[in-house]
């Protein structure tokens, strides 16, 4: 009777402990899985060759300003985003625009045909790169 009396609490104070441990274990994998998603400044900090965040006189960014364009990064999805900002930056600096969509191989084409559609149907100078996320 002693026996059993004893092995009740400690089975539950050992499981109490493993539960506790495991959710510890998966709640900072999450946090780390979540903190090593690469972001938009990421991408622009490997790839651009000018100034990062170059600042107008309205306050806005411009994400990187080379000798001749100044360019937008952003994801495939907002393409048509991206296009409006990088006209602004364009005619706020006198550079030529450029956008760099940040594309899954999986919608690249559908991002890119129709942002390429508005600049022609338009008649934009706008120079277009990509970069694939994985």
């Amino acid at each position: 009777m002693i026996k059993q009396f004893f092995c009740v609490p400690l089975v539950l104070l050992t499981s109490l402990i493993i539960f506790t441990l495991v959710t510890l274990f998966s709640a900072s994998n999450f946090a780390h899985a979540k903190s090593a998603k690469l972001r938009e400044a990421d991408f622009v900090d490997a790839h651009c060759t000018g100034e990062i965040e170059y600042l107008l006189a309205d306050k806005t960014r411009v994400d990187c300003l080379t000798e001749t364009h100044a360019i937008e990064y952003d994801w495939g999805k907002k393409w048509a985003e991206s296009l409006g900002q990088a006209l602004f930056y364009s005619a706020m600096t006198g550079k030529k625009a450029g956008i760099v969509l940040i594309v899954n191989p999986k919608s690249k084409k559908r991002f890119l045909k129709r942002l390429n559609k508005a600049i022609s149907d338009n008649n934009l100078d706008v120079d277009v790169w990509t970069i694939t996320k994985t």
